[in-house]
């Protein structure tokens, strides 16, 4: 991945192991040899397609065993590679490479590429040593680009290994697609620990049947993934399934609801449980072993060695000891900033000898230290005058065991200054209206909080590449309806 430490543990696993599987895909294994053989041909033809040795590219592309040694192939002769969402218009996509500096789109196998710019190669932002920049996931605004540190990298592969048993042997579930930081484990640490990395297709992403047979026919021992996976194959109509080979379970991403954690437990009996905290900019911060299924608020538990947080109160004063305010992190993984200073100077703000990453995540810390999340900082708004968090109507809503998915959006209005609607995604079968939900919104809401009107459809909620909910599609498209 983005290190030379990656390619020289690669390099190593290729000598150990050569016909050790290392990708699963569709009914074909690629061993490690294999792979080292293809990446050999894609060095080979990138070397003859024009490309100059360290020129910043782009790859726009769904996961495949191609895609994976591409990638391997372009950090191996040295190019910084731009992963950008494969969701992104041709016009979203422009944007972005014109502000990474990138100078050529290239696709796998035959490896093709063209020019980004008419005018040539364009003089690129400086990302310092990285060899990959990915990008936010744009649930909360325009993503942004992110220079991932090489040495955040391979600090973060050698936590992962340790604490879910990357190694030889193991067999890793990859779900994210690759320009989501979730494949930093999924795929990179995996393969840089010798583990078997089983790639889900795209097209298959939301088939829980799909994904219960790819677990269990190759014996998966790690998943890691957002909690609509879990909850797709926890609502498979064949009947209850569960799968005794997966040692690790670990829910990030989004936040899962209190209901999912007894699924959790009945699906993986032999497996450690945990939520898991982090975002793009510093990688997982921090982690809550589940081990009661009857947990009413999901924790994101404490900071992972070597992490150091902070909370800051809403009067920005450092807070001591239990409270709510905005989490600030400083990780061994994180990046140093972003691609554009403007935007890192918002949001990288150094503390003494450290630079701390203002995450915009309000939590709550209890007298244990123990952190869970409350919600997001520009959750919060004013609706008659009173501060409102947004997630915690979301969270109330979500108690209803009818209800597949939420998400409450702010429309302002003239006389309250804004007012609340939710978005109901219901289950397959359900017949669950507004007024049952505005009751258990009454009964557990300030009045305040209740949304104005309450939108039901039988359809997913719209989703960004990563898996959450997309809040700025759901805006534009439901609020037209009310």
């Amino acid at each position: 991945m983005p290190s030379q430490k990656f390619l020289a543990r690669l390099k190593e696993r290729i000598a150990e192991r050569p016909g050790a599987p290392a990708l699963r895909w569709r009914d074909v294994t690629i061993t490690y040899s294999d792979l080292a053989r293809m990446v050999d041909d894609a060095t080979a033809e990138l070397a003859s397609s024009g490309l100059q040795r360290g020129e910043r590219v782009a790859v726009s592309a769904d996961k495949s065993p191609e895609l994976v040694v591409l990638l391997i192939a372009l950090w191996r002769a040295g190019h910084t590679v731009v992963l950008p969402s494969r969701d992104l218009g041709s016009a979203a996509l422009a944007m972005l490479a014109n502000a990474a500096g990138v100078s050529r789109l290239v696709t796998p196998s035959p490896v093709l590429s063209e020019p980004t710019r008419p005018e040539g190669v364009y003089h690129a932002p400086p990302a310092g040593d990285s060899l990959l920049i990915l990008t936010t996931s744009g649930s909360t605004g325009v993503p942004k680009l992110v220079p991932l540190s090489p040495r955040g990298v391979d600090n973060f592969f050698d936590w992962a290994a340790t604490a879910f048993d990357i190694r030889p042997g193991a067999r890793v579930l990859s779900y994210a697609p690759l320009n989501f930081d979730l494949s930093l484990l999924d795929v990179w640490a995996s393969l840089a620990g010798g583990a078997t990395v089983t790639l889900v297709e795209p097209q298959f992403a939301t088939d829980g049947s799909y994904l219960a047979h790819l677990v269990d026919s190759h014996r998966i021992t790690v998943v890691q993934a957002v909690p609509m996976v879990y909850r797709l194959l926890a609502d498979l109509s064949i009947g209850p399934v569960w799968f005794p080979d997966v040692q690790h379970v670990v829910v990030t991403g989004d936040s899962a609801p209190p209901r999912l954690l007894p699924e959790l437990a009945r699906m993986f009996p032999a497996a450690r449980r945990y939520n898991l905290y982090g975002c793009t900019e510093t990688n997982d911060s921090t982690m809550y072993e589940i081990t009661d299924a009857a947990e009413r608020q999901l924790p994101i538990g404490s900071p992972l060695p070597g992490v150091d947080t902070r909370v800051i109160t809403c009067d920005g004063d450092l807070l001591d000891g239990p409270g709510s305010g905005e989490l600030w992190v400083s990780t061994p993984f994180q990046a140093s900033g972003y691609l554009d200073p403007n935007v890192t100077r918002d949001r990288f703000v150094p503390h003494g000898d450290t630079v701390f990453y203002r995450t915009g995540d309000v939590v709550h810390r209890d007298e244990h230290g123990v952190l869970t999340l409350e919600g997001r900082a520009d959750f919060h708004v004013k609706v008659r005058g009173a501060r409102t968090n947004m997630a915690e109507v979301e969270h109330v809503i979500q108690r209803h065991p009818d209800v597949a998915e939420v998400a409450v959006v702010a429309v302002p209005d003239d006389l309250a200054g804004n007012v609340l609607h939710a978005v109901v995604s219901r289950r397959e079968g359900s017949a669950l209206n507004s007024l049952k939900l505005r009751q258990l919104c009454m009964e557990g809401l300030a009045r305040t909080a209740i949304p104005t009107t309450i939108t039901i459809v039988d359809e997913a909620l719209p989703k960004t590449s990563t898996g959450k909910v997309d809040r700025t599609a759901v805006k534009t498209r439901y609020t037209e309806r009310i």
